[in-house]
């Protein structure tokens, strides 16, 4: 009998450049791997009904649109086919609840470049450990490349000639060109007159309204909202410091407000939250440090 197989293919966003990962050639090895396969009695193994793709996930997460798409599509394939186990799921529970929600369908998984039997205990079990030491690697990864941030972090030197950053994504106000932080002179100027409306008493959203009356949208395009204004006046780099973390260190871009008014703006807004308890602003001194205050 000739399955109707579905191929899944994906690629998270640090192994786009990784030869043989691409969404391309998983998919082309796949299509080869079902034109040359066979069953027990000499017919097509299996026969490609749909290709389900994501590009830019990690593998750590079910919530991809791709698997999300072919999960529901169960009724339309018999096997779900990949590359590797680690294609379909980085964290062994996820794989553990995907296998049970096929074999309660009476699906089948297959790896194309991974010999196991699902079908007996032993083949369980490597599978199993396969996955094991998938999320084991993933999870390796991770934590190095938290290191590695921390440490860039922690000695991060900027100029006067040149604001270097950890390649986050600029906020309203800023760009960066080639990894140098650079001020957005309009938006700069909008961002000045948010923390003084803040001063001159006005709400978060009495100043998302302003600006949204005034045609003004955030940096994706979107209207204003009293959340994405206090996105800006709790934020330090318009005060002159990055944050990463609990950690803080200086640019030396064009700055919207001064410690002081940015200070000032953190203290009112404390005093308008009603659980008296998180009235704690989160300060700067003039070297960046955040220090906790009162309201």
């Amino acid at each position: 009998m000739t399955l109707r197989a579905a191929l899944y293919c994906r690629v998270s966003t640090e192994e786009q450049a990784i030869e043989g990962y691409s969404i391309d050639a998983q998919k082309e090895k796949l299509e080869a791997f079902c034109s040359f396969a066979v069953n027990d009695d000499g017919e097509d193994a299996y026969a490609v009904t749909k290709v389900y793709l994501d590009e830019g996930f990690s593998g750590k997460r079910e919530n991809r649109p791709g698997y999300r798409q072919m999960m529901s599509e169960m009724s339309e394939w018999d096997a779900i086919i990949v590359l590797k186990m680690d294609r379909i799921h980085r964290n062994s529970r996820n794989f553990m609840n995907m296998m049970d929600v096929l074999n309660r369908h009476g699906k089948q998984f297959v790896s194309a470049t991974e010999d196991f039997d699902t079908s007996n205990a032993t083949g369980r079990f490597v599978m199993s450990m396969i996955q094991s030491i998938a999320q084991l690697e993933s999870e390796q990864i991770g934590e190095r490349t938290y290191v590695g941030m921390r440490q860039k972090a922690e000695t991060m030197e900027n100029t006067a000639e040149s604001s270097r950053t950890m390649g986050f994504s600029p906020p309203f106000g800023y760009r960066l060109i080639e990894g140098e932080l650079v001020e957005e002179p309009d938006e700069l100027d909008q961002v000045s007159w948010m923390f003084e409306a803040c001063l001159r008493g006005e709400s978060m959203q009495s100043i998302a309204d302003s600006l949204n009356h005034s045609n003004i949208r955030t940096h994706r395009g979107n209207k204003w909202t009293n959340i994405s204004v206090a996105a800006v006046l709790h934020n330090p780099i318009y005060a002159g410091f990055i944050r990463w973390q609990e950690l803080r260190y200086r640019h030396y871009a064009a700055i919207a407000v001064d410690v002081e008014s940015f200070n000032k703006v953190q203290i009112i807004t404390a005093s308008r939250v009603k659980d008296p308890s998180k009235r704690n602003p989160i300060l700067l001194n003039e070297e960046g440090i955040p220090m906790l205050g009162s309201a």
